[in-house]
């Protein structure tokens, strides 16, 4: 190895004009190849590596008329009614990594690179639409059109990093989920098509993986891709190889082989050993990126089972606790996993933006940054802090079974606190 290294040379950078797009890794397993009537999805959001992600909780609401949203960068018309959600998410940004709402649609999205370079203008941002689809669809293809008639009206761009000194902007590609069916959905500009799938396994990362099988796509998109120059229009049209920069036909194989190799019905646990997996590269821990936090969900396709969304809200899922949420009409907030909030003096709200970073850091995060101290520094109490630390989780893990498998009818008052109570006895253990 030569002793040259720099974070980013410049030559590398102008002569390719585009950012790494983080490699994050989302998952979907339908019966039979997951347990039991269950649908288990699950993401890691690899994000730059002092970066905060927050959970939190937005209940339903009616809005006035001709009222307006303030997404990350642009405001939108805001809908009659939005549902209610739970997102993890950048805590500088107003949409979401990932995420899931009342009825059961889970949503995560990657940073793709395509031939077409994503627009630096700012518009919506790729999180913005995963929490825009979650607050206006009530099944994963209705929150597929409500994405794709955003991406049309208002395009998708900016600054996908609180980094004042260049922008890194990305093209997008979706797992949009629910009890019964998952769409993959790749963006290019406004341009996009869709896979619906409803049985096996998909993963999908930051590479374009869509080839020939298209369910929906966008009407011009393959007129676009001849005026392009990049399709003749003779031969089968294939998404991903069209639109793909020449040398990223990479197949997304860490995560579909993890996947793929279980013999076993793939559970929750497998879902959360998958995304905790650092030698197969689907939980990033690298120089620049690390995954910020992760989430799986659990949508049992009975209807009268409620969904299961355990989030870490935390960096590195190999050494953070998921935690369960549940949707309830009285869902108790926690603030505890809330970064601070700065306002219109948010140096991300204000333009020329990203001036300088404040402190993001809220209390469940600092509580275990301290647990991830001491599990670097000291063998010997970093093995027993993470095996405290997984008995935490289990708890957690059988009492949802026990839910799941229960046939009594859920008790809201049981379970509005969950998520409450998990993060407030994470820290108290860390503390």
């Amino acid at each position: 190895g030569g002793t040259f290294k720099s974070k980013e040379s410049p030559w590398t950078r102008e002569s390719t004009k585009m950012a790494v797009a983080p490699p994050s890794y989302c998952f979907v397993a339908f019966p039979p190849r997951a347990k039991d009537g269950l649908v288990v999805f699950g993401k890691n959001s690899a994000r730059p590596r002092d970066e905060v992600q927050e959970v939190m909780y937005f209940s339903a609401a009616d809005h006035e008329p001709e009222s307006k949203v303030e997404c990350t960068y642009i405001s939108i018309d805001q809908v009659p009614r939005t549902h209610a959600i739970v997102i993890s998410r950048p805590a500088w940004l107003w949409g979401a990594e990932m995420g899931a709402n009342e009825h059961g649609v889970c949503i995560a999205n990657e940073a793709i690179n395509a031939r077409e370079p994503a627009a630096e203008t700012e518009a919506l941002l790729g999180m913005d639409l995963v929490r825009l689809g979650l607050e206006r669809g009530t099944t994963a293809k209705e929150a597929l059109d409500v994405i794709v008639a955003l991406l049309e009206e208002h395009g998708q761009g900016g600054n996908y990093y609180e980094d004042a000194d260049s922008c890194h902007s990305f093209q997008s590609a979706y797992l949009i989920v629910d009890r019964e069916e998952a769409w993959v959905l790749e963006t290019v500009g406004k341009y996009w098509a869709a896979e619906q799938i409803t049985e096996g396994v998909k993963c999908i990362c930051n590479q374009l993986s869509l080839t020939t099988k298209i369910d929906a796509e966008h009407p011009e998109l393959r007129s676009y891709a001849q005026s392009q120059g990049w399709w003749t229009g003779e031969d089968e049209f294939n998404f991903s190889q069209v639109f793909s920069l020449a040398d990223d036909h990479l197949d997304c194989c860490a995560g579909k082989d993890s996947l793929e190799k279980k013999e076993e019905s793939i559970t929750v646990q497998t879902m959360i050993d998958i995304l905790r997996d650092k030698a197969s590269g689907v939980c990033i821990d690298s120089e620049s990126f690390l995954t910020t936090a992760s989430v799986v969900s659990v949508l049992p396709q009975n209807r009268s089972s409620p969904c299961i969304h355990y989030f870490t809200g935390t960096p590195d899922p190999s050494r953070s606790i998921f935690k369960p949420f549940i949707f309830v009409d009285d869902v108790k907030l926690v603030p505890k996993a809330q970064s601070p909030c700065f306002g219109d003096n948010d140096p991300a709200k204000k333009e020329p933006r990203f001036l300088e970073k404040p402190d993001r850091r809220h209390e469940l995060y600092k509580a275990h940054e301290w647990a991830r101290a001491v599990i670097e520094s000291d063998q010997e109490q970093g093995r027993k802090l993470r095996k405290t630390m997984l008995e935490l989780e289990k708890q957690g893990l059988e009492a949802m079974e026990e839910i799941l498998t229960s046939s009594d009818p859920l008790d809201p008052t049981e379970v509005g606190d969950l998520f409450y109570d998990c993060v407030d006895t994470e820290i108290k253990f860390f503390k």
